[in-house]
C-alpha cells in the first residue's frame, strides 16, 4: 500500500490533457467549402471569390477552381489530388465540395475536351463518389451560362452538359445548384447591353468570363441556391444585411 499512494498522488498531478487523451479533444465546430471547377468559378475570371466572401469569417472557403480545366484535365493534372488530400486531413465539422465543369469539356479543346456521352458523366459521378467516400458533402453546380445573344436570345450552348449534371445529381441524391438555368434567365432579362457590363473590362473582354460586377451577380445566385438546396450550409452564409445566417 505504501507504493500505491504516491502513484495515486502522481495521477492527481497530471494535466487533464494527458489523462483524457483523444476523448477530451474539442471536436471541430466550423465548416469548410471547397470550390472545384473552371475559369467561370476561378479567381479573377469567375464568381468563386465573390461567393467565398458570402460566407462567415469562421467558415473556411477555398477556391481551387482553375481556368481552362475540364472534368478530365482537372484530375489529370493532379488538382483533384489536392482536394482529396485536404479531405483526408480533416479538421472541420463538415466540408462541402462544390463541383462545376462543362465549358472546357465541350468539343474543340485539345487536351481538355471529354466525350459527352461517356467521359463527362463518368467524371462527374466519380467526383461525387470520391468526395462522399472521404466524408465530404458533394454539391453539383450546372455550368454558368455564356452571355452571347443571337436573334434576341441567349445562346444556351451548355444545355446538354447542364442536363447531364442534373441527371447525375438526381441519380446520386446529390444537392444541385441550378446555376445554368438561373444565370441564363438573368442574362436574358438584362439584354445584351446590360449583360456586357458583367464582363471583364479592357482588352480581356469576352462573354464567358466575368468582372467584379458579374462575379457578385452570379455569386448571389449561387448563395440563394445554397439556402434552397443545401440548408445545412445556409447558416454559414452572411445575410445581405451583413448579419450571419440565412438570407
Amino acid at each position: 500500500m505504501a507504493n500505491i499512494r504516491p502513484f495515486a498522488l502522481t495521477l492527481l498531478c497530471l494535466p487533464l490533457w494527458f489523462l483524457g487523451g483523444a476523448a477530451t479533444a474539442t471536436p471541430p465546430v466550423h465548416d469548410r467549402v471547397i470550390l472545384v471547377g473552371d475559369s467561370t468559378m476561378a479567381s479573377t475570371t469567375g464568381y468563386g471569390d465573390a461567393l467565398c466572401e458570402r460566407f462567415t469569417p469562421e467558415t473556411a472557403c477555398l477556391n481551387l477552381a482553375r481556368g481552362g480545366r475540364s472534368s478530365g484535365s482537372f484530375r489529370a493534372e493532379g488538382r483533384w489530388d489536392e482536394v482529396t488530400g485536404l479531405l483526408r486531413a480533416g479538421g472541420y465539422r463538415r466540408t462541402f465540395v462544390l463541383i462545376q465543369f462543362g465549358h472546357n469539356d465541350q468539343p474543340g479543346k485539345p487536351g481538355r475536351s471529354t466525350d459527352y456521352v461517356t467521359e463527362f458523366p463518368a467524371n462527374m459521378q466519380r467526383y461525387v463518389e470520391e468526395a462522399r467516400a472521404l466524408g465530404a458533402v458533394p454539391v453539383l453546380v450546372t455550368p454558368l451560362t455564356r452571355r452571347s445573344f443571337k436573334g434576341g436570345y441567349v445562346q444556351d450552348d451548355l444545355a446538354p452538359w447542364a442536363a447531364t449534371v442534373r441527371n447525375i445529381a438526381a441519380a446520386t441524391a446529390t444537392p444541385l445548384i441550378e446555376l445554368n438555368a438561373l444565370s441564363l434567365a438573368a442574362v436574358q432579362a438584362m439584354g445584351p447591353d446590360e449583360a456586357d457590363k458583367l464582363a471583364r473590362v479592357g482588352e480581356n473582354f469576352d462573354r464567358t468570363h466575368v468582372g467584379p460586377l458579374g462575379a457578385r451577380r452570379f455569386a448571389d445566385i449561387v448563395a440563394r441556391e445554397i439556402v434552397r438546396k443545401v440548408p445545412q450550409l445556409a447558416n454559414d452564409l452572411v445575410a445581405e444585411d451583413g448579419a450571419g445566417g440565412t438570407q
